[in-house]
């Protein structure tokens, strides 16, 4: 879709965040704009600035949604009107970038704005208040965006722009072949009751997908284990010990209002959770078997149950995409899918799947095999279960180099590691990037922004970081948003949003210190909004990452991680946070040994990916014998009765299209 449109749309579209819903917008009739009073003051309609958010409150969202909405379409009907008044018999309308494509880009621009603030906050302050009010206008959004999508007169103008135009540069080129594109596959074509269906389908889909998403939220909060006896937190390290007592603290302190002072991580409690920076840690190093086991088990089970259930959201959305493809005339979902992206065909993408496969099974067979009699040259008894591996795998690293990941986390704390981050890309792109705390509102204390300076010391753009965990209200994982586009038109310069998962300072004052894929996760994030941010394209559907294929969109990003194994790159990173001593050259050369792709893993996801997502027709049977069934046996261990992570991850992460976009970069 065209200008702030597309965004609209890709909004609603992944909540990532989000998706939605009902009636032919035709029969809207809008008679009378609401008007805001002084007295009604609502800052979801200050766009003159970056996001007032310390002002923003959950009762602000329905009445600036609503009225963004009114306004966008009784905007857009006069913008139609325009347009059919146009003789398009005529060899082409004058200035056709300035008739038609920038009109739209401001009208859209006031509800992308508003609803991506919204959908910011419904990522990382998630709370039953903002749901509620999330819940009840997305419909208005996904009804304004296909309006535009669907919008014949809209479609005919842009169709005769790509066919006889040459004055377009290669960015207006894209944008306008782009809506194009997307209108078709938004059901411009669809009429009478196949287009009613095709709206509804939409508007179910987004109520779905959003879903789906608080599910895996509110799965991942309902768990929490209080330990209290020292051998059940026996091999744990210092790092882990002192931030679940910290959370264990928390707890009785909310309960009893008492102090959280004199934490003594030696003696606890302990408090578990199924958030990354405890679960991850809690596998690698608790020397308590049953205890891994009732962990893994928790977390591969999330949203699998009671009122949190997913699998029959995943069904719906399976029988839903299908229905859609049908309805667009393609085979099904799959090919859909791919018609936005650089893949000719669901054939060309399971070949790709299928040839990695085959390279990788055999060595991760025998990697398991070597892990296996290393286990129990060490006393272990019997096979190795899920909950077993990254434990040895992590015992085995420890007996073959000497440390340990948790060896590695003093030399990385954010600061060093951010100053670090900042001067690589100060050499590779020339800028500058300042911290500039306090010229922005921030949705909660721990986020940072900074500013990015060129060459010549002008500001060109501007991001988020928001790095700690906050599992009660922020969405798991690590991502990049658009909190501005890059608009000459609307005199806008990129303003990222950064959003990582780490473990957050000790309350001793300890900084947070970094994992190494902690600092793999920041340096891929970054690169994505290095895209964003230092775009040079004026068009801001065309600007960063905006409509950027999604199988080439990881480039960026996994050109920064790569720097990462670069010894000099690794100096500036990593400073131990007591005594600044860079990463030692001993710890730093076993250290690039290390490196996992996970490839057979990869292949697996993708398997299942293209299998259930792209192709209804196969059933999800219960358990998960269809994980078993061949041709995704990609794994090497059993299958456990379980269907894993696709009630956390179908739609979340991106199971829209298989990670070849991750296996191909991966490997360049």
């Amino acid at each position: 879709m065209a200008s702030s449109l597309p965004k609209l749309a890709n909004l609603w579209t992944n909540s990532l965040r989000c998706l939605h819903i009902s009636t032919i917008l035709s029969q809207i009739r809008i008679l009378k704009r609401p008007v805001c009073t002084a007295s009604d003051y609502n800052p979801f309609l200050n766009q003159e600035a970056l996001p007032r958010f310390s002002e923003l409150q959950t009762s602000h969202v329905a009445p600036a949604i609503e009225k963004l909405t009114n306004d966008f379409e009784s905007d857009f009907a006069e913008f139609e009107a325009k347009l059919e008044d146009y003789d398009i018999s005529e060899p082409l309308i004058d200035r056709p970038w300035s008739t038609i494509i920038e009109p739209l880009e401001k009208i859209g621009s006031p509800l992308s704005y508003a609803w991506g603030v919204t959908s910011h906050l419904n990522g990382v302050r998630n709370s039953q208040e903002l749901r509620t009010a999330y819940e009840k206008v997305q419909p208005l959004v996904v009804q304004a965006s296909m309006k535009a999508s669907q919008s014949v007169p809209l479609y005919a103008a842009l169709g005769k722009v790509e066919k006889n135009d040459g004055s377009l540069d290669e960015g207006q080129q894209r944008v306008v072949s782009t809506f194009l594109r997307s209108a078709r596959n938004g059901g411009v074509a669809l009429k009478g009751k196949e287009k009613e269906r095709f709206n509804a389908i939409q508007l179910r889909l987004a109520e779905l997908g959003n879903k789906f998403s608080n599910n895996v939220l509110d799965a991942t909060k309902a768990f929490s284990l209080v330990l209290t006896d020292p051998e059940d937190v026996a091999g744990l390290p210092e790092s882990l010990l002192q931030m679940t007592a910290e959370a264990a603290a928390g707890e009785a302190h909310a309960k009893l209002k008492g102090s959280r002072k004199n934490i003594d991580p030696k003696i606890g409690p302990w408090k578990l959770s199924l958030d990354v920076p405890c679960f991850e840690p809690f596998m690698k190093y608790s020397q308590n078997r049953k205890l891994r086991e009732k962990m893994y088990m928790a977390y591969i089970t999330r949203a699998s149950q009671g009122d949190t259930d997913n699998t029959e959201i995943i069904e719906e959305i399976r029988k839903l995409r299908q229905e859609k493809a049908t309805l667009l005339g393609f085979e099904n979902y799959g090919f859909l899918s791919l018609d936005s992206k650089m893949a000719d065909s669901p054939s060309e993408v399971w070949k790709m799947i299928t040839d990695l496969k085959n390279k990788s099974k055999a060595t991760a067979q025998t990697e398991l095999l070597i892990l296996q009699a290393f286990a129990q040259e060490n006393g272990f008894i019997g096979d190795l279960k899920h909950w077993d591996i990254s434990f040895w795998s992590q015992k085995q690293r420890e007996h073959l180099f000497s440390f340990t990941d948790e060896d590695l986390r003093p030399y990385f704390p954010l600061p060093r590691v951010l100053d670090g981050l900042f001067k690589l890309s100060s050499e590779i792109f020339g800028i500058t990037i300042k911290s500039a705390d306090g010229e922005a509102d921030v949705w909660h204390p721990d986020v940072k922004f900074f500013n990015i300076m060129d060459d010549k010391g002008h500001h060109i753009a501007s991001f988020f970081l928001d790095p700690y965990s906050r599992p009660a209200e922020k969405n798991g994982g690590a991502w990049m948003d658009q909190c501005l586009d890059k608009s000459e038109l609307l005199n806008r310069k990129p303003v990222a949003y950064l959003v990582c998962n780490q473990s957050p300072p000790g309350a001793d004052g300890t900084p947070s210190l970094m994992t190494f894929r902690d600092v793999e996760t920041l340096f891929h994030e970054f690169g994505h909004g290095l895209q964003h941010m230092l775009t040079t394209v004026p068009y801001s559907d065309a600007a960063g990452i905006k409509n950027i294929e999604w199988d080439a969109v990881e480039l960026p990003s996994q050109f920064m991680e790569n720097w990462l194994y670069d010894k000099t790159t690794m100096n500036l990173v990593s400073g131990h946070y007591r005594t600044n001593e860079n990463l030692p050259d001993e710890l730093s050369n076993k250290f690039a040994k290390l490196v996992d792709s996970w490839l057979v893993h990869r292949c697996y996801v993708s398997c299942i990916s293209e299998h259930l997502t792209w192709n209804y027709t196969r059933v999800l049977s219960p358990g998960a014998q269809f994980l078993r069934e061949s041709p995704m046996t990609t794994q090497c261990l059993n299958h456990l009765t379980t269907i894993d992570f696709l009630v956390r991850f179908f739609t979340s992460s991106r199971l829209d299209m298989p990670l070849v976009i991750t296996l191909t970069n991966g490997l360049k």
